[in-house]
């Protein structure tokens, strides 16, 4: 069979807004077709079929959702994720 999933990530260097990225992704087979980055602000497709969807997701209310991920989504967990690392250090 084929395997279809999507992945939130958030790579940071610090607790400060700024320094961090939400990166949201489809996969199709182990293949990135879409993704949507905070430090882009839209969507970039990877394939033909990526692409199409890129552009209509970008004309659409999807990406304006998809803004906000960054500060509801990692900056609630980043400082979670910074104490546990810190005490284990």
């Amino acid at each position: 069979g084929f395997l279809h999933y999507m992945v939130d990530s958030c790579e940071f260097n610090s607790s400060k807004l700024n320094d961090i990225e939400y990166i949201y992704s489809h996969y199709y087979n182990k293949l990135e077709y879409i993704r949507f980055s905070s430090s882009v602000g839209k969507y970039v497709g990877y394939t033909e079929y990526g692409i199409k969807n890129a552009e209509r997701w970008n004309n659409g209310p999807e990406v304006i959702a998809r803004r906000g991920e960054k500060e509801r989504y990692c900056f609630h967990n980043v400082g979670i994720d910074v104490e546990a690392d810190l005490t284990k250090s």
